[in-house]
């Protein structure tokens, strides 16, 4: 996901976003311990999607204080 995408979101949609992506994330890992991940580099992916969806959050947090 990209950041332009992610700013346009509000915190509460955010958050939420966060939660499912981190759900997901939880199953890709499963998936890739048990051997049946097609493709492995999709961690990576949401890894990274994940890091860039706290970084706006935090980003925010840190302008209202």
């Amino acid at each position: 996901m990209k950041v332009s995408k992610i700013r346009e979101m509000d915190d509460q949609v955010l958050t939420g976003e966060i939660a499912k992506a981190e759900n997901e994330l939880m199953h890709l890992r499963m998936k890739a311990s048990i051997g049946s991940l097609d493709n492995p580099m999709e961690i990576r992916h949401l890894r990274r999607a994940i890091a860039r969806m706290h970084t706006v959050l935090g980003e925010r947090r840190k302008q209202n204080n």
